[in-house]
């Protein structure tokens, strides 16, 4: 009977585990699953608008001097963005993300904010 209760107990606690697993937090601002989402699908729709604005001003084919460091800062964005543009594609696709996949993104998605601002920032300077 003493064994049968162990192995109660330690499948209780591995259920609490798994039951406490669904309220993880993400990223480095410790955000919950949904916060985390909106984050994401943010940092996803700055970084598109930053690349479609950018195409925009090489539109006429010149290799201007002042455009430059937006194209080198776009560079670094899209490096920055690499995990969550995978995770994009393969959710359009449906389909399946890897868990490898989800915690790339996780750990990218500050890093990718941060280069699609830079960008935007470079963008408004470059238009005034």
């Amino acid at each position: 009977m003493a064994n049968s209760n162990r192995y109660f107990i330690v499948a209780l606690l591995v259920n609490f585990a798994l039951i406490q697993g669904c309220s993880l937090r993400y990223s480095p601002d410790n955000q919950n699953l949904d916060e985390f989402q909106q984050r994401v699908e943010a940092a996803f729709r700055l970084q598109n608008q930053m690349t479609s604005e950018i195409m925009l001003i090489q539109s006429d084919g010149t290799d201007k001097v002042e455009h430059r460091p937006i194209i080198h800062a776009e560079q670094l964005m899209e490096n920055s963005c690499r995990y969550l543009n995978e995770y994009a594609t393969l959710d359009l696709d449906g389909q399946s993300k890897s868990f490898k996949l989800l915690r790339q993104v996780e750990n990218s998605v500050l890093e990718c904010e941060q280069a699609a601002q830079k960008v935007q920032n470079l963008l408004k300077a470059h238009q005034r």
